[in-house]
């Protein structure tokens, strides 16, 4: 059996930066970019020591980077600073405090709001003054549990300010989940608001947040954000209104945190089924994100930057959170769904608000085609100069469409592979000199050492599957699974503990020309009669056949070759699956991967079962592909019948 993932995707042809772009890009040339990088790598803390000047500490650091403790890492040892100085202070005193730092647009059309640098800073003080009344001090833990409103940027700045660890739940989680978290964390004070929009509906968020509650007793005060009007029970003397604790002051002190002093705790599936909670600190954190957010967005003072992730996803922490405040952006925040009213909803924000910076989730991209052209050929788009591509292997014909007719043939995308635990963007093109190869991350960021191995160590060749690897510490890196040490060092460093590598848990291929291709997780992979083969490769096959609108693959257990490959199609509505399309289907695969990638099964599917965030829930998949009984959460799907149509079929 091979120890290697065997890669079978078909490399497309590469596609050059426009020369407009690359002349004015910030990264302008192959040479910068290589002496950078090899600077990085070879002399990591001078490279480091000079990106962090570029930051405001109250104190300089005395060290850079202590990688004596194995695998707990320390950066800008001594430093003092503060993140939501630097976000919000910094920028007033480089001159920014009149320009835009967010325009928010509510789900009912029309809701819309902004922010200035100086109005974002008084409504950030005014909830950290809020957060110290409810007694929240620094070190404290504070659970928010908020749709995309202001208030949530408010919130975690505010706690970024006071010193306070906040951790952001997605208000789409169950009330168990939050129970969960909340209670891992020992959360002080829990942010929320009475609801959310959503496609037109009232969700009582603040419900779930009671529920949850119902099995927790560290929780002190629950202070509540007015945002739908509807009514909501009250717990006398533990729940406050926001608008009833806000008579506060303006100003509030930044506190001097110290570099390594814990940032915010995030938690991430885990293959036990208990959510880890990723720990991040501030000074490394925040250096990263600034950094990667400055080089892969190619960000200008006149762009208007909009990420479409929700701030419960890392995502949304880095780069709408930390990484554009931090760079004085202007960007677009979103509470809504893409197709609420209507499908044409993210480009006609596009166009109102003219959009040049534009990062998305493939998922989200292979939606906006489903639905059809005629949505985007309703509105000017042209304002965009760049896109990108977060949170799932891109296939080679989704990025096609997207740079052609999102990008009209000439906006270059950053497919962006990064983690959790990453906590910044780890291989990616740089837009100004990359020659990008749809479907490919390309290359490394700068202090990213990337390795593709086998089981035992060794260096894969080129264009074979192996198991992803960071070779050397990054300032933005995962400090621990908070409170769980031992879990931390078992799931990224035990396997390859001797050599001090980070374990991504994804497999991947770099080719002849340094480019990697992330080939999905390394529990997404499927062992074919003794073929490791990806699943986002078969997907890739799939979605390029003329009737497939949406897929997803999975892996099951088969009597003969250990796993057959279970395909989940949608196929347009006039079109039903026979025996003729399920034939096709496969001969497609065959022909465009070979005969050990054909599907086993095909199910015909109106919907996939996706979280309220658009990632599909791939266990469940596969759990109706073994003909097993649904088991495990599934509260945050975005519509539940749909599982009842697929458990119908054999496939």
């Amino acid at each position: 059996m091979s120890e290697n993932i065997d890669s079978v995707l078909n490399v497309s042809t590469a596609v050059s930066p426009a020369e407009e772009f690359q002349k004015n890009a910030l990264i302008s040339s192959e040479e910068q970019y290589q002496a950078m990088y090899k600077k990085s790598i070879e002399q990591p803390e001078e490279f480091w020591g000079e990106i962090a000047e570029n930051s405001h500490w109250f104190k300089k650091w005395d060290t850079v980077r202590d990688w004596s403790n194995r695998p707990f890492a320390k950066w800008f040892v001594g430093g003092k600073t503060n993140i939501a100085y630097n976000c919000l202070d910094r920028q007033i005193a480089e001159g920014k405090g009149d320009k835009v730092a967010i325009y928010w647009e509510g789900e009912p059309v029309g809701d819309r709001k902004s922010y200035t640098y100086t109005e974002l800073t008084a409504e950030v003080c005014k909830m950290a003054n809020v957060l110290k009344s409810q007694g929240v001090q620094k070190g404290d833990r504070v659970a928010i549990y908020l749709p995309m409103i202001p208030e949530l940027v408010f919130t975690m700045l505010a706690c970024a300010r006071l010193g306070a660890v906040h951790s952001i739940i997605f208000a789409g989680f169950s009330a168990t989940a939050v129970a969960d978290r909340v209670n891992d964390c020992k959360a002080k004070v829990v942010v929320t608001s009475d609801g959310a929009f959503r496609r037109g509906k009232v969700l009582d968020l603040k419900s779930i947040v009671d529920a949850g509650l119902e099995s927790t007793n560290c929780v002190t005060s629950m202070v509540v954000v007015k945002r739908t009007g509807n009514e909501v029970a009250w717990k006398e003397g533990r729940d406050h209104w926001l608008h009833d604790l806000n008579d506060v002051s303006s100003e509030c002190e930044a506190e001097q945190m110290d570099s390594e002093d814990p940032l915010f705790i995030l938690y991430t599936s885990g293959s036990t089924g208990k959510p880890k909670g990723v720990l991040h600190s501030t000074g490394g954190y925040m250096v990263g994100t600034q950094l990667t957010t400055k080089y892969v967005f190619d960000l200008k003072d006149e762009d208007i930057y909009w990420c479409t992730a929700d701030i419960g996803w890392i995502t949304g922490h880095s780069y709408i959170g930390y990484g554009p405040l931090s760079n004085g952006a202007t960007q677009v925040m979103f509470e809504g769904a893409p197709n609420y009213p209507a499908e044409n909803r993210f480009w006609e924000i596009i166009e109102h608000y003219k959009v040049s910076i534009f990062y998305t989730a493939p998922t989200a991209i292979r939606a906006f085609e489903k639905w059809g052209e005629e949505h985007i050929d309703k509105h000017d788009i042209s304002s965009l100069r760049l896109l990108g591509s977060v949170g799932e292997p891109i296939s080679p014909e989704t990025w096609n469409w997207y740079y052609s007719k999102i990008g009209s043939g000439k906006c270059p995308i950053v497919d962006t592979w990064w983690q959790t635990e990453t906590g910044a963007i780890m291989i990616t093109p740089l837009p100004g000199i990359q020659a990008l190869k749809p479907g490919s991350a390309t290359r490394p960021f700068f202090g990213i050492d990337v390795g593709i191995v086998d089981e035992k160590g060794n260096n894969v060749p080129n264009n074979k599957g192996g198991l992803l690897v960071i070779k050397q510490p990054w300032p933005s890196m995962v400090r621990t699974i908070y409170g769980d040490d031992a879990r931390f060092k078992e799931t990224y460093w035990e396997r390859f503990e001797k050599q001090g590598w980070y374990l991504a848990g994804d497999g991947a291929m770099r080719d002849d020309d340094g480019c990697h291709w992330i080939l999905g997780r390394i529990d997404d992979v499927i062992n074919v009669s003794g073929h490791r083969l990806s699943t986002m490769e078969v997907e890739s096959a799939l979605i390029s056949h003329e009737l497939v609108k949406e897929v997803a693959v999975v892996g099951y257990k088969h009597e003969i070759k250990g796993q057959g490959i279970a395909a989940f199609v949608t196929l347009p509505a006039d079109t039903e699956m026979n025996d003729e399309v399920r034939k096709a289907l496969k001969m497609h695969v065959r022909t465009d991967i070979g005969a050990i990638a054909q599907p086993d099964k095909i199910y015909l599917a109106e919907g996939l079962p996706k979280t309220r965030s658009g990632k599909i829930m791939r266990r469940l998949l596969r759990q109706i592909a073994d003909g097993e009984e649904i088991t495990g959460d599934v509260t945050t799907l975005e519509d539940p019948t749909v599982l009842d149509k697929l458990k119908q079929q054999n496939g």
